[in-house]
This record gives structure tokens, sequence and C-alpha cells, in this order.
């Protein structure tokens, strides 16, 4: 057992104290949205009333749309929300000794939520009371090496964070669909929808989790979710959507292979990615730090995502832009920061 990281600033990418970044690589929302199915629905949702707080329709259109039964379906204010809330359930349900095991490089919540609950953090999966995966995962884009043998072995409670399957360019899931029906599943459309000011998540539980889906709820405030996330979960189901989003793949395919071809033409190595994302490590003048080149480059109106946050020193994640805005990064290495 390893002791829970120490308290740290929460880093995210996005905007922050200088603003909305003109050029945004630090956040993996979708470059061709918003979608203007979801983004319709949305600004027509009526926020005079309360959404029904058991939330019935959307259950039975979110479990139509995977396949499953309607009472497998948990709502949450967002998918940061549910990671806090999940882990609070762990907590109560382990009790002290609890322990909490995450991938090397994983989205920092995971472990935040660890701490506030008082839950060490693990290195060995298999005693741990909570595990997590991410696939394809944050920030590499990458698979889960080994999930599909690993969850074999079952743990209390086992999430698949699958924020980013919706916009995976490459490969395929690691699991089978028996398999997905022994874990929790996280999905957070904003992403994929281009919206990810809505606040809006849910999660599909694991076949025989009446009892923690009951604890589940109890955890929850009413409303978790508002009548803006209402109508985005609502539209995610839609088949217009959902071919926007597969025409959408399609471009981001395009735009990946040429912001990779301008970044190995910097000189950064890119590392492999499935997603509509990926990282690489920069090569900085002399005496010039990361955290001074990516301040020099956010003072331009670029913004790129430091992975140091995630665990892996040294590398920048970059979502895949537009050309124009690849331009922009280039123009902007190329007229004073040399050859970052």
């Amino acid at each position: 057992m390893i002791p829970t990281p120490p308290a740290s600033p929460r880093i995210h990418g996005g905007p922050d104290r200088h603003g909305v970044p003109r050029h945004d690589f630090s956040t993996n929302s979708n470059a061709c949205g918003p979608c203007p199915v979801a983004q319709a629905a949305v600004r027509q949702a009526d926020a005079t009333q309360y959404p029904d707080a058991s939330y019935t329709a959307l259950r039975q259109q979110l479990a139509a749309f995977h396949g499953v039964d309607a009472a497998r379906v948990v709502l949450a204010a967002s998918a940061s929300e549910f990671i806090f809330r999940i882990t609070a359930l762990v907590a109560q349900t382990a009790g002290e000794g609890g322990t909490v095991w995450l991938p090397q490089y994983s989205y920092g919540d995971y472990a935040q939520a660890a701490r506030a609950h008082r839950l060490a953090v693990v290195t060995d999966a298999d005693g741990a009371a909570l595990r997590w995966a991410c696939e394809p995962s944050s920030p590499l884009g990458a698979a889960h090496a080994g999930l599909a043998e690993w969850v074999e072995s079952h743990a209390a409670i086992t999430v698949l964070d699958r924020a980013y399957e919706p916009l995976r360019l490459d490969g395929a899931p690691s699991l089978t669909s028996a398999q997905l029906q022994t874990v929790w599943q996280l999905w957070t459309p904003n992403k994929a929808l281009g919206l990810t000011g809505v606040r809006a998540a849910y999660a599909i539980a694991p076949v025989g989790a009446e009892a923690a889906v009951f604890q589940f709820e109890q955890l929850s405030p009413s409303w978790a979710v508002g009548a803006h996330g209402v109508a985005m979960l609502q539209a995610w189901t839609e088949p217009a959507v959902q071919a926007w989003l597969a025409a959408s793949l399609v471009t981001l395919r395009a735009w990946k292979a040429r912001q990779i071809a301008l970044c190995e033409s910097l000189g950064w190595t890119c590392l492999p990615s499935d997603a509509n994302f990926f990282c690489a490590r920069p090569t900085l003048p002399e005496g010039v730090t990361l955290p001074q080149a990516l301040g020099s480059l956010r003072a331009k109106g670029i913004k790129l995502r430091d992975t140091a946050s995630f665990g892996l020193n040294g590398h920048v994640r970059l979502s895949v832009q537009a050309p124009t805005v690849q331009d922009a990064l280039k123009t902007a290495l190329h007229s004073g920061l040399g050859a970052i």
C-alpha cells in the first residue's frame, strides 16, 4: 500500500484565469461541435420547471439506447460528481482500511475523491475495494492493458470510465458485451457533442448490483441533473445526433493525421492514441522549461495541457483541432518560442 497522495491544486483544461483560450488544445471536446441538434435541444429546454425528480423517461431512453434494464441506469450531475459519489459509497461500505486502485496515468479526480474520503491508493488492483479503468484512456488515449483479464478478478466496485469511447477513432473496446455487464460504465456525452459546459452524466450499473444502485441513489441530492442536462442526454439517444457524431469521426481522423504530421515536423515525439487526442513530448529550446513554454503559448491565446497532473511528466496532451487552429499553433511556435 502507498500513502494517499497529498492534496494539490486541481488542474483542468479549458477556460482559466485568463479567460477562454482562442485556440484550445487543452480539452478533449469534439472540435467538430457543437452538435446542432443537441445544442438546439439544450437551448429549448424549459428551465422554468423542475425535471422529474426520478428521471423516469430519461432513464428509459438511456436504457433503450444501451439495451439494458432501466433500473441499472443512474444519473449524475457530471462525471466528476459520479466519481466522488461512487467513492463515497465505497468509503461507506468498505469501512476503515478501504482502498482504491488507479491506472498509472489517470484523471486527477479519481485520486482527489480518494483523498476526500480517506481511502488509500494501492498498487495491487486485486485487493482494492474500488478500481478505476478508462478506455480510451486519458491522457494517452490508449487501451487499458490487460483489462479483459483484469475484470475477471472481481472487486467490490469496478468502474470503466467511457468518456472517450464515443470519440474513438481507432481500435476497439477491450471488453466484450458480456464483460461490460460486470462493471460500472460511466458515460459523459458532453465531450462527444461539443457541449462540455452542460454538466450531466450517467452510468450503467453491473447486472445484479441492485443494492449498490440503491445506496448510490441514497447519496444523491435531489435533481442532480437540471433541465439543460436532461435535454442534452435525451438528445444523445436520437438517431440524428448519433449520425452527426459518426460523420464527425471521419473529419477528426483526417484532422488528427494532419496534426500529428505537423507536431512531428516540429521535432515532437507523438505517442500512439485511439482517440481524438494524443500526447507528445515537445522539443524544448535550451534553458526553457515546459511550464514556461506553455505559458508563452497561453499568452498568445493557445492552450495545451501539461500531463504532469496525470503523472506523465515532460509531455503535453493535445486534442485534435481544425487545420486553421493547428496552423495557429505552428505560427506561434515559429514566431517567438523556437522549436518547442
